[in-house]
């Protein structure tokens, strides 16, 4: 799969070759097999590409590539008892005799979709029915099918497609790296630690054995130790806890440490020498952090810059940046090649040359158009000043200078017969009439055929009788009166015209200006010339100062608006515009599209030319040999054809005016060639083999025009236009189907296509009949001057190169940042001489989290690539507290890994040694913004690790879970997202896995899922009925396609944009939530036990988050209130993002015994959406910013229970209270316990002066009405506000608790009554017989722990605790289970974190 993204010829030379290597079945080890694989597929390949080869496989980047071919084999199905199969059209086998069979009645069938990372081999006929063979490269069966069908590939009779398919995979895990895992300092302020102590625990995972040569300490390895001296072993163990203890200690920083000792602390780094080619500038932190200014960062910033390129450690993954090294690699390989090297090599990529933003304009100085009005001349104007003088003179905002200059002009192109013209025209007049300093001018482009007269035509009628008027009166006038008798959207009809002609001119005979001989025809074909000359696209259109309006800016309102904001912002005078470069004589859409293709040109050497090269390039011709031309066209089309020739004779007509530009050709036919019917293509060829350059110039200049063509086919002698006789007369036509097949395959041009290929830019295909002239060329060359062509011009003559290939790929590099030259840097390391090397800088604050990611990928990269590395010290100057509180492992690997016994290595995993034994931890994991994880298996509390404790070594395993697709969607009609809209992602045999409703933040939709492909619709229902997929972005499915096909195949981000538009008889107000619509199915869920869900309304939802062993010890206790006190059937749902593998395992068996369901939930914050680093933090955020999206849409009503809480009562009559139409209600903090007045923040300062006399509550019981929720965009609304709030760090010090609050206005809180939440901090002691739920506050005046506060306040609690704990035991006995419900913390010495495993290929 690396190779494929290399090129499909490098894939299939690796299955040919890859027949030949040993795997492990066949007396090979898994070294062997290894490097005998990679010996063959690097025989393509430069060192640096092998060295990223290697990486790749490290990282499984390509796993999920494989798991995705898997999942489109299952949704085949594969027959039974095939270990490979074939599918020609929906039907399948493993036969190879059957094929024949299904080859004959292929064409009955429709053709399967075939997706962007599909393996098709090179020889086969598109035409030719399909071949899929799912099958296992290396196995010998695969390859006795796969010659077979190469043979019928070769043949014409297949399109020949190879998709991976293992039959029977393996049941081992896939070890993963590219990951971080953090052990942050938890805050002990509040004891949340559980009395239970850890039992004989059974981690069956890779760990540090006690031989493992890494355990060092102090400089000691003591594996390598008790290897040495194992007589030794007691006191060598002494020695070790000796060094632990007596070094780990971690003492706090006095301010003053902080402030006087980093400097001095980073000068010895600075100072310190390394072997090898590492040298240190001596320059102190102070002197880089005013490098670092000129980047705009400040002091504690850090930055990575790769070839210039920034690379940002918050969003790039490092999937992601394993493709900007491979595209710059290729970049860097193929401009060592053309013998660009070094420091030239690096100035030439931070060129920046990406496309520009700036509109172009078309030139308005046309007698075409007709002018209402002129500022400079009319009388109407004479009291305005005519100095430009004015522009100095102070005016306040928005006020509109009055000039006698036609600073400002306005062009109307419109139809006189379209219903949106009278609309247009009356905004030109209220413009006119309200004196705005607009100089406007009308073009009327009408049906200019001699035939059709005014009485005809009401277009043409319209135009005589405005030119009659302006000739009798002026134009202003004729303007005012035209168009009077038309209404807003109304069409214009003959006898509207002829009524207004009568009324203003009663004595005039209307057939002579309206009929056949009228004399009133002025500027009837000059404006429709000059209408197609500009090319300004479909009617109607404005232009201001020559630049064309949007379409979307042409409603009336916007125009207004938009037009008023432009005259406010210009202030050139009309020949001054009309002189800027960006004016052209013609605008083509096709050309300034934002969306651009190129051919991808970077494996071009000198020796010989990749696919995407002409396999028959035809030299260059150019107005002058001697000159350096930045600009490249290659004309393709068919030459025999009038279509084609006229596209070559345009594009040499503007290359003879220009001294910028070269031309070759590329020949199309629209059939097959043979000696006949390529008369012209074979007389160019000629030219171009036997001529010089300015003889086959003017040679195929006459070719293309039409007069000799036709001589030509009627038999003209070719030696009248003196040509290369030899190279003509030859019958063969090798050169010319070399070019079909490039333009079939590379270009994916149908037979007698045209396109232009400027500068590797492929514009095209044009379709028939489009014009693409002279002034389409100008505007070519323009862009590509102003935006790469003079700035390679320039450096290529600098180095003394022709240009020959360089300028074509050169113009293929695109950056966005040049990076400043810094002269000087804290680290240097120098690239090996002689090779191609990266420029990398990395500017970093020590003492801070980027730093912790920052140092082990520069580590790696070192170790994969030559670069040349900076790396700049940007202190912050003065700290007043440590900004790092927590230690960091990134688990990376340069390359894969083996064992003494030549067998793969487990697995990177994450290690942390000689920690510090006084902090509590708490572990944390750095994902890739796509992956969904969770942890799978230890019986340790991982947000409670307190060393100091316990000496045993402890491993925690995770596994991705799922990959994440995102996705924004937009309603075309208002620009919005759709209110409600709901999305369901499946297969086509199970089409409905998960869904989704789409958020009015951003649009924004996230649905699980694993490598395969999926198949996006809109939900069965209202959000069917209502709307449908109008276009969709960044899938896999073609634009038109009515079903959305998206692939997931690697483990990079996913994210696509989806257009819908509302069905016709739909009010656009209609919104998806306006009714519930019966069931719905679980979306966003993993179900880890489910019953039958009766009917919702007689199931109570119960909704509960916690994290760390104590806090789910208190979940279960209060899950057993509930269960003691609730007769209506319970559901639990529970936040599965922080649950332990313990709790999960646990509650099927207390489901069972105690008969209530439950549903595991989870949502992976959104990337947009302003991220907390601490978990407590986090997992406040998904108590109140998610309730819309975390449950399935049948889903009514949700209770939050706080996970410390004790219920008394039955819950429901909490869930019958009536809200009185708000959306959630919660309980108000009590205030009778008036010892604690000290401590109610909410009763004076901001929550005084924002609440106005409401209450302020609490988060730790509330009742969330989810439909009334939904309808009123409460999330949405939520999520607005967090986003503004947590910009400061100081505001929403409680997360859960002050967002609600604090929009209270905008998102009401119906306050339930006082006893429903009791709480001892808060309320005092004769209120607690009255309490229905009791919740374990925290108390901040006695800091009492948790544990003792239960065991104290709630006298039940310890009976419930002891139940709870007795059906555990039950059941471990009972199941043989190795489960212990209790344990909170684990104390270890060395924390090691075993690795991230994926379900893939036995998911």
């Amino acid at each position: 799969e690396f190779l494929s993204e290399e090129g499909q010829e490098k894939f299939w030379n690796f299955v040919e070759a890859s027949q030949n290597i040993k795997t492990p079945e066949h007396d090979g080890s898994n070294y062997s097999s290894y490097h005998g694989m990679l010996k063959v597929a690097c025989q393509s390949l430069s060192p640096l590409q092998q060295n990223l080869l290697k990486f790749s496989l490290s990282l499984r980047s390509y796993s999920a590539t494989v798991q995705a071919f898997q999942q489109i084999a299952a949704d085949e199905p594969p027959p039974k008892g095939c270990t490979l199969f074939f599918a020609v059209h929906g039907e399948k086998t493993c036969e190879f005799e059957s094929l024949g069979k299904l080859l004959q009645t292929a064409s009955e069938r429709p053709k399967p979709f075939l997706f962007k990372g599909d393996h098709r081999y090179p020889a086969s006929n598109p035409e030719s029915p399909i071949v899929i063979l799912y099958a296992e490269i290396g196995t010998e069966e695969f390859y006795r099918f796969h010659k077979l069908l190469v043979l019928k590939a070769e043949a014409g009779e297949i399109t020949y497609i190879l998709r991976h398919y293992i039959a029977n995979p393996s049941k081992e895990k896939v070890y993963l790296s590219g990951y971080g895992v953090e052990l942050a300092i938890k805050s002990t302020e509040y004891k949340a630690k559980d009395d239970t102590q850890v039992k004989g625990t059974d981690v069956n995972a890779t760990v540090i054995d006690e031989n493992d040569p890494i355990d060092e300490v102090q400089g000691f390895l003591f594996g390598k130790l008790r290897q040495l001296y194992p007589d030794l072993m007691e006191e060598l163990k002494e020695l070790r806890k000796h060094l632990v203890e007596s070094t780990n200690e971690m003492a706090p920083l006095k301010v003053w440490q902080l402030q006087g000792n980093l400097y001095e602390q980073l000068q010895h780094i600075v100072a310190a020498r390394s072997s090898g080619n590492l040298t240190v500038n001596s320059c102190t932190g102070r002197n880089q952090l005013s490098k670092a200014s000129l980047q705009r960062l400040q002091p504690g910033d850090s930055a990575l810059f790769i070839n210039g390129l920034l690379i940002d450690l918050d969003t790039q993954d490092i999937f992601s940046l394993i493709d900007v090294l491979r595209n710059e690699a290729r970049v860097m390989e193929g401009l060592h090649s053309l013998g660009i090297e070094g420091l030239s090599l690096h100035n030439v990529l931070k060129l920046n040359i990406q496309p520009s933003d700036s509109d172009y304009a078309v030139d308005i100085r046309s007698p075409a158009i007709s002018w209402i009005n002129n500022l400079e001349v009319d009388s109407r104007y004479n009291s305005w000043p005519y100095s430009v003088q004015e522009l100095l003179r102070p005016t306040f905002p928005g006020v509109i200078r009055q000039i006698r200059k036609n600073f400002h002009n306005f062009v109307l192109i419109v139809d006189p017969t379209h219903e949106t013209t009278a609309e247009l025209l009356n905004v030109a007049e209220m413009f006119f009439s309200n004196h705005i300093p607009l100089r406007i001018g009308l073009v009327f482009v009408v049906n200019d055929s001699e035939d059709v007269d005014g009485l005809q035509d009401p277009g043409v009628a319209l135009l005589r009788v405005y030119n009659y008027v302006a000739q009798e009166m002026d134009n202003n006038y004729a303007f005012q009166t035209i168009y009077n008798k038309v209404k807003t959207g109304d069409q214009l009809k003959v006898e509207h015209v002829v009524s207004v002609l009568e009324k203003q001119y009663p004595y005039v005979e209307v057939n002579s200006i309206l009929g056949i001989d009228s004399a009133y025809d002025q500027n009837r074909k000059a404006a429709r010339a000059y209408y197609e000359q500009t090319g300004v696209g479909p009617l109607p259109v404005v232009l201001f100062n020559g630049m064309p309006f949007q379409k979307d800016q042409l409603d009336p309102d916007d125009l207004e608006t938009v037009t008023m904001h432009k005259i406010l912002e210009t202030t050139n005078v009309v020949e001054y515009i009309m002189n800027q470069p960006n004016v052209v004589p013609r605008i083509n859409s096709r050309i300034l599209t934002s969306d651009r293709e190129y051919l991808d040109l970077t494996a071009m050497t000198f020796l010989h030319s990749p696919s995407n090269i002409p396999p028959a390039p035809p030299p260059f011709f150019s107005a002058d040999d001697s000159f350096v031309r930045p600009v490249t066209f290659w004309i393709v089309g068919d030459f025999d054809k009038p279509s084609g020739r006229q596209l070559l004779y345009d594009a040499i007509k503007h290359q003879k005016s220009s001294n910028n530009v070269r031309i070759s050709m590329i020949n199309n036919p629209s059939e097959d060639p043979n000696s006949k019917n390529t008369l012209v293509a074979k007389a160019i060829w000629a030219a171009l083999q036997t001529q010089t350059s300015n003889n086959a110039k003017n040679f195929i200049t006459k070719m293309a025009k039409e007069e000799t063509a036709k001589a030509l086919e009627a038999g003209a002698d070719i030696l009248e236009f003196a040509v290369g006789v030899k190279a003509f007369e030859s019958p063969k036509v090798d050169f010319i189907l070399s070019h079909a097949i490039y333009c079939r395959d590379v270009l994916k041009l149908k037979k007698g296509q045209r396109a232009v290929i400027s500068n590797g830019r492929i514009i095209g295909p044009l379709e028939d009949g489009e014009m693409f002239n002279q002034d389409d060329f100008h505007l070519l060359e323009n862009i590509i001057l102003k935006t790469s062509g003079q700035k390679i011009k320039s450096q290529i003559q600098q180095l003394g190169f022709e240009e020959d290939l360089v300028l074509l790929y050169l113009s293929n590099i695109f950056y966005s940042l040049k990076l400043f030259l810094l002269l000087f840097s804290a680290v240097k390391l120098r690239p090996k001489e002689g090779e191609t090397y990266f420029d990398v800088v990395a500017i970093v604050d020590p003492v801070t989290r980027d730093a912790q990611r920052l140092a082990p990928l520069l580590l790696v990269l070192n170790q994969l690539i030559n670069m040349n590395l900076r790396v700049f010290m940007n202190c912050q100057s003065k700290l007043s507290d440590m900004p790092l509180k927590s230690f960091y492992r990134y688990v990376l690997e340069p390359e894969i890994s083996f064992t003494a016994d030549n067998n793969f290595a487990s697995g990177p995993i994450a290690k942390f040694l000689d920690m510090p034994q006084s902090p509590l931890f708490t572990l944390n994991l750095n994902t890739p913004e796509s992956w969904m994880v969770e942890s799978v298996r230890t019986p340790y509390d991982l947000d409670n690790i307190y060393l100091e404790e316990v000496d045993n070594v402890v491993a925690a395993e995770y596994e991705l879970e799922y990959l994440l697709l995102e996705g924004h969607c937009y309603d075309i009609t208002t620009g919005q997202p759709p209110r409600g809209l709901q999305f369901t992602l499946g297969t086509s045999t199970n089409p409905v896995i998960v869904d989704t409703i789409v958020m009015a933040n951003l649009g924004y939709f996230q649905l699980k899922a694993n490598p395969g492909a999926w198949t996006l619709r809109l939900r069965k229902g209202r959000s069917e009925d209502i709307y449908r997929i109008y276009s969709h972005d960044g899938t896999d499915s073609p634009p038109e396609a009515n079903e959305v096909i998206v692939v997931l195949n690697n483990f990079k981000s996913k994210i696509i944009k989806v257009k819908a538009s509302i069905k016709t008889g739909f009010a656009l107000k209609k919104d998806c939530l306006t009714s519930s619509g019966g069931r719905t199915v679980e979306g966003l869920m993993l179900p880890s036990y489910k019953l039958t869900l009766e009917d919702k309304d007689d199931v109570l939802n119960i909704f509960s988050v916690a994290s760390g062993h104590l806090y789910e010890r208190f979940l279960r206790i209060m899950m057993l209130s509930v269960l003691k006190h609730t007769k209506t059937p319970l559901k639990f749902w529970f936040l599965k993002n922080y649950l332990s593998p313990t709790f999960k395992e646990f509650i099927p068996y207390m489901a069972e015994k105690y008969n209530f369901q439950y549903e595991l939930v989870q949502y992976k914050w959104p990337r947009w959406l302003h991220q907390q680093t601490e978990k407590q933090r986090i997992i406040w955020g998904y108590k109140i910013l998610f309730l819309d999206v975390l449950f399935p849409l049948a889903v009514d009503k949700i209770l939050f229970v706080d996970a410390d809480q004790i219920v008394r009562t039955d819950l429901k009559e909490l869930r019958d209270f009536n809200l009185d139409g708000a959306p959630y209600g919660y309980t108000p903090f009590c205030d009778s316990r008036r010892e604690m007045d000290g401590y109610r923040f909410w009763k004076s300062g901001y929550w005084a002066s924002h609440l106005a006399g409401r209450k302020y509550h609490i988060s730790a019981l509330y009742v969330v009405d989810l439909k009334k929720f939904r309808k009123i965009a409460a999330g949405d609304r939520l999520r607005g506000q967090y986003q503004g709030l947590s910009q400061d760090p100081n505001s929403l010090s409680n997360l859960d608790q002050d967002l609600p609050n604090n929009m209270i206005h905008q998102v009401p809180i119906k306050s339930l009554p006082q006893e429903w939440l009791w709480c001892e901090t808060w309320c005092d002691d004769s209120s607690k017989k009255r309490a229905k739920t009791i919740d374990l506050c925290n108390n901040p005046m006695t800091k009492e722990p948790k544990l003792q506060a239960a065991m104290r306040i709630v006298p039940e609690w310890q009976d419930y605790d002891q139940e709870i704990k007795h059906s555990c035991g039950i059941m471990i006995h009972g199941e043989k289970l190795k489960l212990d419900c209790f344990i909170d913390n684990f104390y270890i010495e060395s924390l090691f974190f075993s690795g991230m495993s994926a379900k893939l290929l036995n998911n």
